[in-house]
């Protein structure tokens, strides 16, 4: 009998992590989530963590009683809004440590026990080409794609994927965030928000079998926005 695969999805209290969680399991997944609250979920095969993502020590602590891992999905991110002249310096250092450097903590401490057929998949975001207002969100989103690249060339070889999915505007908590007040989300062409479940199937085909030869990616699902 085989072992059961073994994903570790962050940011499973609400929003597209809880949804991937969700569908992971109905697919068969054993899900460990990393969130900062406890989630109860009423499913034998998951295991909730509890961990503040932005305490390194505490991250690394996490991961090191892990199972082992067959895919790392990090959907975990804020949102910040703002233009130029109003930045933050401490709201840019979050986001990018938030969706950059937790990222890179998670890859560098998870791959070297990875093999054939393990994913690394990272939620980044449809505005990682430029959007007004949102500079300080869409760099690290940007910086997202460029190092998923990176590893996806390193790790071709070794039959491990790399790949971001990119969302437009999803129906989730962070899309009524009062931080975003400067840059409120645009409705997609097609006339409605991305819903959740959406983004969460393109992440459990990236996540399959069928998905080897896909790698080093950015797969946007937006409605049209992008066009």
């Amino acid at each position: 009998m085989s072992r059961q695969r073994h994903a570790l999805v962050t940011g499973v209290s609400s929003g597209i992590g809880a949804s991937i969680a969700d569908h992971l399991l109905q697919q068969g997944w054993q899900v460990t989530g990393f969130s900062r609250t406890p989630v109860q979920r009423d499913h034998p095969a998951f295991t909730s963590v509890s961990v503040d993502l932005l305490d390194a020590n505490l991250l690394k602590q996490a991961l090191l009683v892990l199972p082992k891992v067959d895919a790392l999905v990090h959907a975990a991110g804020m949102m910040a809004a703002a233009p130029l002249g109003e930045l933050n310096e401490e709201q840019s250092a979050r986001l990018w440590y938030l969706h950059v450097q937790v990222a890179q903590i998670m890859a560098n401490a998870l791959q070297p026990q990875m093999a054939q057929g393990d994913r690394i998949l990272l939620i980044g975001s449809r505005t990682s080409r430029g959007a007004a207002n949102r500079s300080q969100y869409v760099s690290t989103k940007a910086a997202m794609v460029g190092m998923a690249r990176s590893w996806a060339a390193e790790l071709a070889p070794k039959g491990i994927t790399v790949n971001v999915i990119a969302p437009g505007a999803t129906e989730t908590p962070m899309l009524q965030q009062p931080g975003r007040a400067s840059s409120p989300p645009t409705l997609p062409p097609m006339g409605r928000y991305i819903k959740p479940e959406e983004v969460a199937a393109l992440a459990g085909f990236v996540l399959s079998p069928a998905a080897d030869a896909i790698t080093g990616q950015e797969l946007v699902i937006c409605g049209g926005a992008s066009l």
